[in-house]
């Protein structure tokens, strides 16, 4: 995970299928997520062979990150300071950072809803029976992107970051177009201007089945 294109990641994470778009940090380096996922895997499997096996990768796999200098935490100080940086979890849960001002006040102001609300709103437009009612249910996302634009004009541009990183998150094509007009104006604020390009070109292709650009 990076929280701006010119850095280094931050850190490597994990998310499953089926439980939502949940990252789970498992360390700041390849050695550490292998071992994370190995130690998990031990937990669910039964078979001695594979157990053998896999205990002895992370025999392997432990001495060569101790002889090249890498920790297996699964926080390492480094996050942990990232951690003090961020403004917001938001409903990826890895937390979003961005650039605040606390001598001027300005950088990020909170959404007018917590995550658990905000959820329920999505979950209220994404169910609605009809188009009528749907449109009804957008209203309070209609506000709080009236809400970024003054947020915005007062340069407090993590607020749209982080609604658009929700509703993109959340994952429904009812949010596509507003999260296509939120994240790549937020990153290109924060002059994440790749971010921008990247999100844009997600965004186009999220309903196809194939969507590695490689391909293309």
């Amino acid at each position: 995970m990076r929280d701006s294109p010119e850095e280094l990641p931050v850190f490597l994470g994990c998310s499953e299928a089926g439980i939502g778009c949940l990252i789970t940090p498992t360390g700041d380096n390849l050695f550490s997520a292998v071992k994370q996922f190995a130690v998990k895997k031990l937990k669910e499997i039964s078979d001695k062979k594979t157990v053998t096996t896999i205990k002895d990768l992370v025999e392997k796999l432990t001495a060569a990150a101790d002889s090249l200098g890498y920790s297996l935490e699964q926080k390492t100080a480094s996050m942990k300071q990232r951690d003090k940086k961020v403004v917001t979890k938001s409903f990826h849960n890895a937390g979003l950072v961005v650039p605040v001002d606390k001598k001027n006040n300005v950088g990020y102001r909170e959404l007018p809803h917590t995550d658990g609300n905000l959820k329920k709103i999505c979950k209220t437009i994404v169910e609605a029976s009809d188009d009528e009612k749907r449109m009804k249910a957008f209203a309070p996302i209609q506000e709080m992107i009236t809400f970024v634009q003054f947020a915005n004009d007062e340069c407090d541009y993590g607020m749209g970051y982080e609604l658009g990183i929700d509703l993109f998150c959340y994952g429904s094509h009812y949010f596509h177009k507003v999260a296509g007009q939120l994240l790549p104006l937020a990153y290109k604020l924060l002059k994440r201007d790749l971010f921008a390009e990247i999100i844009e070109s997600h965004l186009a292709n999220r309903n196809r089945e194939k969507v590695n650009q490689l391909e293309t």
